[in-house]
């Protein structure tokens, strides 16, 4: 369920947000707003709680990108970053630093809404829907092991490997697939709840991001393969366990 679950919208223009504060309680969310990125971080390090983030990119003082840095340096909250409808380098900036998904603007309130649902959706059903797999709670490969119960992913040191929730997401579909080729719209509907639209780099952004994550090179990955014509792959061998190897 997504009601009334703490939402923050965080935009220099009041018209905007007053308009998603008042559309989005309309739809049973408890909304919270800021003018800027310092106020949204001040809050979240006070402890306000928080469901998700609806950031823009153009704020007063530090801009979005630099706000969703900091943030992701204490919190794994889903971020959704609204962008300049002709720049496509917004976007994907915003997703090589960890936001979730972005929306162009001028955009329709009714869509964010949906894409908003994706996100909270497989956040809660993630623990159900995606359970530890039947040899257990403990995925490992290359030397890395992920805890499906924790969410956390850990290398070969035991140090922990930070990742975002769409990266998390992205990395268990690719370790329950090992060796199988998903293709760009399996990956967007399983992580995102929707198809992958034409010109969209969402998925090759995140699977560039998540190889940084595991040290794969860029130019000759080990771990993530690109199948031409056909999507990606987990080339390494997944091993499952009860037992943590830490």
């Amino acid at each position: 369920m997504t009601q009334h679950k703490p939402i923050h919208v965080v935009d220099d223009d009041a018209d905007i947000r007053s308009l998603l504060k008042s559309y989005l309680e309309r739809n049973q969310f408890e909304v919270r707003t800021a003018a800027d990125g310092e106020s949204l971080l001040a809050e979240l390090k006070a402890g306000a709680p928080a469901a998700l983030v609806v950031l823009d990119v153009m704020l007063p003082g530090d801009d979005g990108f630099e706000v969703c840095r900091k943030l992701r340096t204490f919190s794994r909250v889903p971020v959704i970053m609204l962008t300049a409808s002709s720049d496509e380098m917004d976007r994907i900036v915003g997703l090589e630093i960890g936001a979730d998904d972005y929306l162009a603007k001028p955009f329709n309130p009714r869509e964010l809404l949906a894409r908003i649902r994706a996100i909270l959706r497989r956040s809660d059903q993630a623990p159900e829907a995606s359970p530890p797999a039947a040899g257990g709670r403990y995925q490992r490969f290359a030397g890395f092991e992920l805890d499906a119960v924790q969410r956390q992913l850990f290398d070969r040191h035991g140090e922990t490997v930070e990742l975002s929730g769409a990266e998390y997401a992205l990395l268990r579909l690719l370790l329950d697939h090992a060796g199988e080729v998903l293709s760009r719209d399996r990956i967007a509907e399983a992580t995102r709840g929707r198809d992958n639209l034409p010109m969209d780099r969402f998925i090759d952004v995140q699977i560039s991001r998540l190889r940084q994550r595991l040290g794969d090179d860029a130019r000759s990955p080990q771990l993530i393969k690109t199948v031409r014509g056909q999507g990606y792959v987990l080339a390494a061998p997944v091993e499952q366990s009860d037992v943590p190897q830490r």
